[in-house]
């Protein structure tokens, strides 16, 4: 194993281990969308908790329950693994938008440093994999969106010179380009991060000659990043 995966597997590992004192408590919650066993299980041993319940709880509005962040942060680890493996089946930029709703960035330096930490093991090794277990436009916008930035990312992207970041480059481009979605772009199942701006000055600008695609040669793209950015070149 290279160690582009042995960063990933020990990033989850290291995950698990920082939550490992979140305790069980009893957990409350809306009873017409969850059964008493549910909410039972949901009270006891983390490695218990059966695998359908762990999408539900991820996908589910904090108003289903009586103490959302608390929950939430006792199945991070759960599921913030089976995201990065593509296990989860439910929207990644949903888990980004639920992650901000319960407050992540304000838990304790351990917890926080830990989440980082996965989530830039997980870009390196999705910058290293193609085809990648999540996409790479949903995987951009769940770090993205969680972390509030954007660029980080990109400038990692940047200097990544490896076949499967410029594989994933074309991937982004024409899905960007699609109906030119990139005019008006929001990361974020609830549109949160504006992401045009930053994310189209980039492929005119620092990776344009490693994406082969006639259309960020338009003019009315490169227009918008113009007036966009007022001081960039032609």
């Amino acid at each position: 194993m290279s160690h582009v995966p042995r960063r990933l597997t020990a990033a989850l590992d290291a995950l698990d281990h920082a939550f490992a004192s979140e305790e069980p408590f009893p957990v409350t919650g809306c009873t017409y969308c969850y059964s008493e066993q549910d909410l039972a299980a949901l009270s006891g041993p983390l490695h218990l908790v059966p695998d359908d319940l762990v999408p539900a709880v991820a996908a589910e509005g904090p108003d289903h329950w009586d103490a959302p962040a608390r929950l939430y942060r006792r199945l991070v680890p759960r599921i913030v693994r089976s995201v990065v493996t593509g296990e989860l089946h439910v929207d990644e930029e949903l888990i980004a938008s639920r992650l901000l709703q319960v407050g992540w960035t304000t838990w304790e330096a351990p917890l926080t440093g830990a989440l980082r930490d996965v989530w830039s093991a997980w870009w390196e090794a999705t910058l290293h994999t193609h085809p990648s277990p999540v996409s790479i436009r949903k995987t951009l916008s769940l770090v993205s969106v969680a972390t509030n930035g954007l660029r980080p990312w990109l400038d990692t992207w940047t200097a990544t010179r490896h076949p499967a970041a410029d594989a994933h480059l074309a991937d982004l481009v024409d899905d960007v380009l699609c109906t030119y979605e990139i005019t008006d772009l929001h990361m974020g199942f609830y549109g949160e991060y504006p992401a045009t701006v930053e994310l189209l000055g980039w492929l005119l600008t620092d990776v344009r000659d490693r994406a082969d695609d006639a259309r960020l040669d338009s003019p009315f793209l490169w227009e918008l990043h113009r007036s966009a950015t007022p001081h960039a070149r032609d």
